[in-house]
């Protein structure tokens, strides 16, 4: 990812100025990093997964059509935004699968090693059970969950992530250092 990029950026501000077709020219432009992002999602999924990484593409894609009042900063801020939608997406597949298999049918994903670390890329956790996690993070150090969801579904640079929260890039890797921790513990209570 392209820490700064004055095109992405314009069509931002154009589309937050009223233009309308700004987010279609936008979306040819970062079409293939939401795709690579979905595709990492897709990779931590059950492989019997429904959901493609393009469908994720799209549904962002229709979500973002829907957003108004939106501040664009820059393109950090864009794919931080477009991580929540794809999080929320996924979190939508996986509860209603788990209300049609009543609880038998989780969503699972696998940590990658540099996601969490070895030993949580061994076990699988529900996205659900993340999501929780991520929840309960929040309400301890809201600054640290968005740095977990910016990291894990947003796939954002420690750069970009600081750019994002307004914060030093060493204060994103002691925050990342630290929910890391925190959350493996969390999943590992709810694993066990």
């Amino acid at each position: 990812m392209a820490q700064l990029d004055p095109e992405i950026t314009a069509l931002l501000h154009a589309w937050q100025g009223g233009d309308r077709d700004a987010l279609d020219r936008l979306m040819p432009v970062v079409y293939d990093e939401l795709r690579r992002a979905a595709q990492a999602y897709m990779r931590r999924e059950r492989t019997n997964h429904t959901l493609q990484a393009s469908a994720l593409v799209n549904e962002v894609y229709l979500r973002l059509v829907d957003i108004t009042n939106v501040r664009w900063q820059d393109r950090a801020h864009f794919f931080a935004i477009a991580a929540s939608m794809m999080r929320r997406i996924l979190l939508d597949a996986a509860r209603a699968r788990s209300a049609r298999k009543r609880g038998g049918g989780d969503l699972r994903v696998t940590f990658e090693e540099d996601r969490l670390d070895a030993e949580a890329s061994r076990q699988a956790a529900s996205l659900i059970e993340i999501d929780q996690a991520i929840d309960t993070l929040s309400k301890v150090d809201p600054r640290k969950a968005k740095v977990v969801e910016l990291r894990f579904f947003g796939g954002l640079s420690v750069d970009e992530m600081a750019q994002v929260l307004g914060i030093s890039p060493q204060s994103v890797k002691r925050d990342w250092k630290l929910a890391r921790a925190w959350l493996l513990k969390e999943l590992s209570g709810a694993m066990a």
